[in-house]
């Protein structure tokens, strides 16, 4: 997308572009609103691994108990499914229904990625056998290669286990996913969890119907394109309401899609435009907040793979230069610690310890705020007996 990026658009410098994220994020100050509520306007939460969904909340809500987020896992109300970027989100079931299909066609891309694996492999046929193989009952994933490799001796287990978890909207049914309880990974479709039929499922049945005339069918497919058209709009505006000011390629970043340049060139008339200080067009709501960039910015202890540090092209908001890739070993991805708004540090939990590993020195009243929010952490998020522990030590090695 070409930019219109003119010198009267307003530049945001880092630490504003800072501030206006933390803002969204419900990181400058914890929000009074309920674990659903937060889980709809933030999109949903990165959930990798069963914890971080809980700890994500943990730091942006005010009086947020674990046992608020497993209630809403174990009613439905929010499901853990792979949507953005290939990885699983703790999504509300309206969300699961919308967003999924989505990425549709990003999934699709992917298993064609595993193509040589998938040599003779009917593809719809593969999704149809799998679907009735989940809905009979959740199955372990180990259990669907298994069923399909019954039908496809030859071909490579590992892509069949990606076709069919990019094929069909798959939900980790509960215990998994419930704080305080375990369970082995075992799936169904969105659709049999929630006895509703996600909007890419009800698609085909309805251009079915409209099939028997050829006018009406074009009626309907343009309908279609016209409410997915709007479904991507509704879900560009909620992303700025969450993450923004941002660009066009954030956002691709985010969702893991490319060419949303048309879809935010129709909201244009609907949005405010900013710069960043390297140029770059910049997207917002007009009435999004937008604090000033002197705000002070309280110590937050953030799970693994949280999506403030995952949802941009360009990170320097949240993560200075100097401290790109500390966050991460290899594969493996640290805990963080946000400090006056930005990555300073890591952290680790064990055995009613919280070990904390800063970047920088810090001034004796961030020490100070740092070790009153760990201390919070301890008491709200661990059921170890007695107050815990905040120590500074290095986690890394």
């Amino acid at each position: 997308m070409a930019s219109r990026t003119t010198h009267r658009d307003p530049v945001l410098d880092t630490r504003s572009l800072n501030r206006a994220t933390l803002a969204r994020q419900l990181l400058l100050s914890r929000a009074a609103m309920s674990a659903q509520d937060a889980v709809t306007h933030l999109l949903g939460l990165q959930a990798q691994n069963v914890k971080p969904p809980y700890f994500q909340l943990h730091a942006r809500l005010a009086g947020f108990r674990p046992a608020e987020l497993a209630e809403l896992m174990e009613s439905r109300r929010v499901v853990r499914m792979v949507t953005m970027r290939s990885t699983i989100h703790t999504h509300t079931a309206h969300d699961a229904l919308t967003l999924r299909p989505l990425v549709q066609g990003a999934r699709d891309r992917e298993v064609n990625l595993f193509r040589k694996g998938l040599v003779g492999v009917d593809l719809e046929r593969l999704g149809e056998l799998a679907r009735t193989f989940v809905e009979a009952e959740p199955r372990t994933m180990g259990e669907i290669r298994e069923e399909l490799l019954g039908y496809w001796p030859d071909a490579d287990p590992q892509a069949l286990s990606v076709a069919a978890r990019c094929r069909l909207p798959l939900v980790q049914v509960t215990p998994r996913g419930v704080w305080g309880r375990s369970g082995q990974v075992r799936l169904t479709t969105v659709r049999q969890w929630l006895g509703a039929p996600a909007k890419d499922e009800a698609a085909p049945q309805q251009a079915a119907q409209a099939a028997q005339a050829a006018q009406a069918a074009q009626a309907e497919q343009a309908e279609q394109a016209e409410q997915a058209e709007q479904a991507l709009d509704d879900v560009v505006l909620r992303y700025l309401g969450a993450f923004g000011p941002a660009s066009v390629k954030d956002m691709q970043v985010w969702a893991g899609l490319t060419r949303l340049g048309e879809a935010f060139e129709r909201l244009r008339p609907r949005l405010a435009v900013f710069r960043d200080e390297n140029g770059v067009e910049l997207f917002d709501l007009p009435d999004a907040p937008r604090p000033d960039a002197g705000t002070p910015a309280p110590p937050r202890f953030l799970p693994e793979f949280d999506n403030l540090l995952l949802s941009h092209s360009d990170r320097t908001r949240v993560i200075a230069p100097e401290a790109k890739g500390r966050s991460w070993a290899g594969n493996q991805a640290y805990c963080t610690l946000l400090v006056d708004g930005f990555l300073g540090g890591l952290w680790r939990l064990a055995r009613g310890t919280l070990t904390v590993e800063l970047f920088d020195a810090p001034s004796k009243a961030q020490k100070d705020e740092i070790v009153a929010e760990g201390e919070r952490l301890l008491a709200e998020m661990t059921e170890t007996e007695g107050p815990g522990s905040v120590r500074f030590g290095s986690i890394r090695g």
